[in-house]
């Protein structure tokens, strides 16, 4: 796996001066980790950009911080709710020597016989949470959906191939994806094949109105 080594300063800037940091093209951060004093950063915008779209927040960085290095993993990110630009970014201090958790995600690879005859592919997870040594945490998790050939066909955690040193902390028998046969369309409902004949109340005539009148006058007498 390719090192990943990210240049960073420590930060004096704090609360609304965190603004200026920003349009100079800093990204304001923080290191913490166990048995280290959390330490306020800072590093260029662009240079962060290149390191997370390749680490992700499970890939190990080493990240300088003046003559130091510290091996790290990107812990959490905040975005802007408006333009979802990233404005801040956690660092871990982690120690190599001891396993940690952490969710990678999960990338669908391959091509399925039975989508490709019509059926529906469902994945039902994006990330897997695992755990193993910082230095052996992948970077992604790869499902190959080729050996799903029949409708009912389906993938489950065990069938997933990663490292030894990586274990998965999920149920084995948990399906990640598999494919249901195509929906049957609903047949279109045939118009009678009799013309409808609208029905038309009449209404009486006058001689037949007067005639009834005349009708029930006479029953009335009875």
């Amino acid at each position: 796996m390719e090192k990943i080594e990210l240049q960073a300063q420590i930060r004096q800037s704090v609360g609304k001066s965190l603004n200026s940091l920003r349009k100079d093209g800093f990204l304001p951060s923080v290191v913490y980790g166990h048995g280290f004093e959390t330490l306020p950063i800072q590093l260029r915008y662009k240079d962060f950009e290149k390191a997370f779209k390749a680490a992700g927040e499970s890939t190990l960085i080493n990240l300088k911080i003046g003559d130091k290095e510290e091996p790290t993993v990107i812990k959490d990110v905040q975005r802007d709710p408006v333009t979802d630009q990233i404005i801040h970014a956690d660092f871990y201090k982690v120690n190599l020597k001891e396993k940690i958790k952490a969710k990678v995600p999960v990338v669908f690879i391959g091509e399925s016989e039975a989508v490709k005859g019509g059926g529906i592919l469902v994945k039902t997870v994006s990330e897997l949470e695992v755990e193993a040594l910082p230095q052996d945490l992948p970077h992604e998790i790869s499902v190959d959906i080729s050996v799903l050939n029949s409708f009912g066909d389906e993938i489950k955690i065990k069938d997933i191939k990663v490292l030894d040193d990586v274990k998965i902390e999920a149920n084995p028998e948990d399906v990640v994806a598999l494919v249901q046969e195509p929906r049957e369309e609903k047949a279109e409902e045939v118009a009678p094949s009799v013309e409808e004949v609208e029905v038309i109340k009449k209404e009486p005539s006058a001689a037949e109105a007067m005639e009834g009148e005349g009708e029930k006058t006479t029953e009335e007498k009875r």
